[in-house]
């Protein structure tokens, strides 16, 4: 284990010492851009991030973030439909999009020195969308489709959905990302072109370009595309804090599915909403959820897993870095033969046993160790480097987060990861969903997968 964890502290140190340069802009009409250098291979990421997605959408105009992103692949008056993935793939490049809670971003991954290319046909399409009816009523159609897929023929994701809507009562983050269907069934396209006037902005976005580029080419190249468009009014969207939750909630999900599923949430800080006092506890909670789920040695694998196979699977999940304030949630299915009862009573057994008694230093240092050493073989990506810094910058944060959370990290200690897990891991903030398994049709079996971001 010393071994182990003196390999990755040497790799920490010297990674960090050989960190790409980071180089942050502000234009003139309030675009940011963030170009952070890695010259191992003539390629670049040009990412585009804007500060809208779900979490700034109401009832009613659920959905709209994630439509108008399908949208944009859509056209311009100098660019029409299908000619912006064209010509990237002419270029020899990738390009995507998604849409998350907090954030929709557009990428493109190419050749270094194709970035011109890039940011002509981004900086034209964030400003000069056409958004054809007759292109939407197929569209949505295509986002629909998704849907039925991805959630509603998706017994775990239907769950999901159903169990977040639950947990918050007034945080949009009860909102789906792709949208109820009963607001996908209304959705104009009047109300998509509201939605791209109102966030799709020069100064509501973030250019993040990684890999071998020179800094100065690249703030030449944004002043000459994206320097001309106009900013935007952009009014804040007002604060929809969650209230206090009173007590324990419960639902079950009826849904022809093969196997019960169990999501148990927890209301939890993150990075953001945290006062300065106690600004240690959303990094104790990582941490935490690394105790639990960090792997095959982690403690919900081993026991629960492996060792008393109650669960055919079990993890454990925290974010940070989310916008607003957020669940540790706890999920899995039980083994055959255990019932749903039995691994919540497990999973609470194991929530007790970090109220009760201090993580040991071995097992903390591994799962330290396994934290910093995730972050950092993500950085062989460009395409993660520069990802990491949309998010945090998407969110309120700036991208020199990533540099203090491994401080954070190592900061933590036995007797933090206890106070929070009593402070937090509590009944009165906890949010229960069971997936109650029904008579599946032959003819239309349930799928599997799912997420957060939708594209």
């Amino acid at each position: 284990m010393r071994g182990l964890l003196a390999l990755f502290l040497g790799l920490f140190a010297s990674l960090t010492l050989a960190a790409p340069a980071v180089h942050e802009y502000r234009l003139d009409n309030g675009l940011k851009l963030i170009v952070k250098e890695d010259h191992r291979a003539p390629v670049m990421v040009s990412q585009v991030w804007y500060k809208v997605g779900s979490s700034y959408e109401h009832d009613g105009i659920t959905g709209l973030s994630h439509a108008l992103e399908h949208m944009m692949f859509k056209g311009t008056k100098a660019h029409p439909a299908g000619e912006f993935s064209r010509i990237i793939s002419q270029n020899g490049g990738r390009e995507n999009a998604f849409t998350s809670q907090d954030y929709t971003a557009y990428f493109q991954t190419m050749e270094k020195n194709r970035l011109k290319i890039s940011f002509e046909l981004e900086s034209d399409r964030m400003r000069n969308l056409t958004l054809p009816k007759k292109e939407f009523l197929k569209e949505i159609r295509v986002v629909m489709e998704e849907r039925r897929m991805r959630t509603d023929d998706n017994p775990q994701s239907l769950t999901y959905e159903q169990f977040m809507a639950t947990a918050f009562l007034n945080s949009p983050y009860r909102i789906p990302t792709i949208g109820w269907q009963d607001d996908l069934d209304t959705m104009k396209v009047e109300d998509l072109r509201h939605w791209y006037q109102q966030w799709y902005a020069p100064n509501n976005a973030t250019v993040v370009v990684a890999g071998d580029v020179d800094p100065d080419e690249v703030l030449r190249l944004a002043r000459r595309y994206f320097g001309p468009l106009k900013p935007s009014d952009i009014e804040p969207v007002k604060p929809r804090h969650e209230v206090k939750q009173l007590g324990i909630k419960r639902i079950q999900v009826k849904a022809p599915a093969e196997l019960p599923y169990l999501i148990m949430g927890y209301k939890a800080p993150v990075v953001l909403t945290i006062d300065k006092d106690h600004a240690w506890e959303p990094y104790a909670l990582e941490v935490l959820a690394g105790v639990l789920d960090g792997g095959s040695g982690a403690r919900l694998s081993s026991e629960l897993v492996r060792g008393k196979a109650i669960a055919a699977s079990a993890s454990a999940g925290y974010d940070a870095h989310d916008r607003l304030k957020t669940l540790f949630t706890l999920s899995g299915t039980p083994s055959r033969g255990h019932t749903v009862a039995e691994l919540e009573k497990a999973l609470h057994e194991q929530i007790q046993k970090l109220k009760d008694k201090p993580v040991k230093k071995d097992e903390l240092a591994r799962v330290k160790a396994q934290l910093r050493a995730e972050k950092i073989y993500q950085q062989d990506s460009i395409f993660y480097q520069a990802m990491q810094i949309g998010i945090l910058e998407s969110i309120g944060l700036s991208w020199r987060e990533a540099e203090n959370y491994h401080k954070q990290i190592q900061a933590v200690t036995p007797a933090q990861i206890m106070a929070v897990a009593k402070k937090y891991l509590v009944d009165d903030h906890l949010t229960v969903a069971e997936l109650v398994p029904q008579p599946i049709d032959p003819k239309h079996p349930p799928r599997h997968g799912g997420g957060n971001h939708v594209r």
